[in-house]
């Protein structure tokens, strides 16, 4: 099981919104090179991005800095954020970025997936992002009739690298992780599942690792990593054991 550390964007600097609210920003960092360069250095074998000014507008804002720090890093770099168009996705993969991640988009159009997976087969995530029972999308500003189950069965025809399972409720809450949603999901979905949201200590580390075994690909993780209730190293030795 992965251990991923997320930086999340806002303004060109290292930040955390609390459950997705951008009115509540915590600024963590001015540089976010500095930032990946020291989880790789900490044994981190993958990084997470994303651009949230892109995912409220609708199109990527901090591509040549996520560029910039994907070319400095040795390993993979999986990229979300405002991503909704063939165009963009290509940039971003013939610059370093491992995986590009698609939410709003994959959600929108089947038909736009569908294409997108046979240019770039396994080189797309998406990410499904609940708030309770639904699919959120627009950066988590806006709530759709799909259920989050409906919605991972239906990605199971698509050629995906993965599949990220955000639970909006925990996100940068330091509440912890909710095993619940989780457990449905990995009944439902084929794909390698990344879950985020509420990965605050150790112990929820621990918690998890079982599911490896179910499919649980990785866990993504900000906050705890910024406010000093995870330690990298820690977190990536009980994940990968």
């Amino acid at each position: 099981m992965l251990f991923i550390p997320a930086i999340d964007l806002r303004e060109g600097k290292v930040v955390r919104l609390f459950q997705g609210d951008y009115e509540k920003t915590k600024v963590y960092g001015e540089n976010p090179l500095e930032y990946a360069l020291f989880f790789e250095r900490e044994g981190a074998k993958r990084l997470h991005i994303i651009d949230l000014d892109g995912a409220k507008v609708g199109k990527p804002l901090h591509m040549p800095l996520i560029k910039e720090i994907a070319k400095n890093l040795n390993i993979p770099v999986q990229v979300g954020g405002g991503i909704r168009d063939k165009e963009n996705i290509s940039s971003y993969l013939e610059d370093k970025v491992s995986q590009v991640i698609l939410g709003t988009k994959a959600l929108e159009s089947r038909e736009f997936l569908k294409e997108v997976c046979v240019a770039f087969p396994e080189r797309l995530i998406v990410s499904v992002d609940v708030r309770g029972e639904r699919v959120a999308l627009s950066g988590w500003l806006n709530l759709s009739e799909v259920g989050y189950l409906d919605f991972l069965e239906e990605l199971n025809s698509f050629p995906l690298f993965a599949v990220i399972l955000t639970l909006i409720e925990r996100d940068g809450t330091g509440k912890g992780v909710e095993l619940e949603r989780l457990e449905k999901a990995l009944t439902i979905t084929k794909h390698k599942l990344i879950l985020a949201g509420g990965v605050t200590t150790t112990e929820d580390i621990a918690k998890l690792k079982p599911f490896e075994k179910k499919g649980l690909y990785g866990v993504i993780s900000g906050r705890a990593l910024y406010e000093g209730t995870l330690n990298l190293r820690e977190a990536l030795k009980i994940a990968e054991s």
